[in-house]
C-alpha cells in the first residue's frame, strides 16, 4: 500500500528535473499520474515533446499508471483541457502539482519587457492557470455533495522570499506565487481543498547555470554519501503534503537534503507611534530606534 493509494495527480514541469522526481515517487506510492511538459528549455525556447512520454514510460515500467500531457499550462485556452486529461484517463482529480517554470537572468538595467513579460506569463500565470481551472472542478463537486480531500502544491524560490540580484522579475512572480498560494488556501478550504507551497533547493538545470553555484551542486564521488543536492529529496514533502492525511494548508517550506523549514509570512516589527502627524525631520530622527 502506497501513501498516496488512489490519488489521481497532474504534476507540471514533470519531464526533468524537479518534476520527473515528483512524478516517480507519486507513481511509486500509488498515485495516477498526469505528467505535464510541453519540452522547453531553462529560458522557455524550445520544444521537445518526448520528454513527458519519456517519464511515464519509466513510471509504466516500474509498475506504475501515468499519461503523458503536453499542453502549455500558461495558456488559459488549455487549462481546461488539462484538468480534462486526468479525469478523462483516470475519472478524477485530487493533487496539482505546480511545477513548471522558466529563467532567465537580467540586471534590472538590462531587463527588457519581453524578459519581463515571459517570466510572468510562464511563471506566475503558469501557477494560476491549472488551478483557477482544478479549483473549478473541486468547487463543483463540492457543492454537488461530494467529499472532496484535495490538494494543491506550488513551487517557489527564495529569490522570491529572500531575494537574489539578477532575478527581480523572477522572484517577483516567485513571491506573487507564495502569495496566490497563502491567498487560495483561505478561498478553497470551504472546498475540500489545501494549498501549499516548497521552496525547493536542488540540482536542477536552473540552479546549474547560477553563478558560482555549479561547484556545489556537484553529487558526492562516494556512492554511500548522502547527495544533499538530489531534487529527489524534495519530492516526499510534496507528496506528504498531496496526501489525503496531511491536514496542512497555506503555509510555504523550504527544502533540501534532509532538511525541511517552515517559511513565516510579512509580520510587523517595531513600532514608531505619536499622538499626531509625524513630520518628516521627526521621522528622521526617529527611524534609526525603529530599525535597531
Amino acid at each position: 500500500m502506497g501513501e498516496l493509494d488512489g490519488r489521481v495527480a497532474i504534476i507540471t514541469g514533470a519531464g526533468r528535473g524537479l518534476g520527473r522526481a515528483h512524478a516517480l515517487l507519486f507513481a511509486a506510492e500509488g498515485a495516477r499520474v498526469v505528467v505535464n511538459d510541453r519540452g522547453a528549455g531553462v529560458d522557455g525556447t524550445g520544444d521537445d515533446r518526448n520528454l513527458a512520454a519519456d517519464v511515464v514510460d519509466e513510471i509504466r515500467a516500474a509498475g506504475g499508471t501515468a499519461v503523458a500531457s503536453t499542453l502549455d499550462v500558461a495558456e488559459w485556452a488549455t487549462g481546461e483541457k488539462l484538468i480534462a486529461e486526468a479525469l478523462d484517463a483516470f475519472g478524477d482529480l485530487h493533487v496539482l502539482v505546480n511545477n513548471a517554470g522558466i529563467l532567465r537572468d537580467r540586471a534590472l538595467v538590462n531587463m527588457t519587457e519581453q524578459d519581463w513579460d515571459v517570466i510572468m506569463q510562464v511563471d506566475l500565470k503558469g501557477h494560476f492557470v491549472p488551478t483557477r481551472f482544478a479549483a473549478a472542478y473541486w468547487r463543483q463537486r463540492a457543492k454537488a455533495g461530494d467529499a472532496v480531500q484535495a490538494a494543491v502544491v506550488n513551487t517557489v524560490s527564495t529569490s522570491g522570499l529572500v531575494g537574489n540580484p539578477g532575478q527581480s522579475h523572477y522572484g517577483t512572480a516567485k513571491a506573487g506565487i507564495a502569495a496566490f498560494t497563502i491567498i487560495c488556501a483561505q478561498e478553497l478550504a470551504r472546498y475540500g481543498v489545501r494549498v501549499n507551497a516548497i521552496s525547493p533547493s536542488a540540482r536542477t538545470r536552473m540552479t546549474e547555470t547560477s553563478p558560482g553555484l555549479a561547484k556545489f551542486l556537484e553529487a558526492p564521488d562516494d556512492p554511500n554519501t548522502f547527495d544533499t543536492w538530489d531534487p529527489a529529496n524534495v519530492s516526499p514533502l510534496v507528496a506528504y503534503l498531496a496526501s489525503s492525511e496531511c491536514d496542512v494548508t497555506g503555509r510555504v517550506f523550504q527544502a533540501q537534503g534532509g532538511k525541511v523549514q517552515v517559511f513565516e509570512p510579512w509580520t510587523l516589527g517595531g513600532t514608531l507611534e505619536k499622538n499626531g502627524r509625524w513630520t518628516i525631520e521627526e521621522l528622521a530622527k526617529s527611524m534609526p530606534s525603529l530599525l535597531g
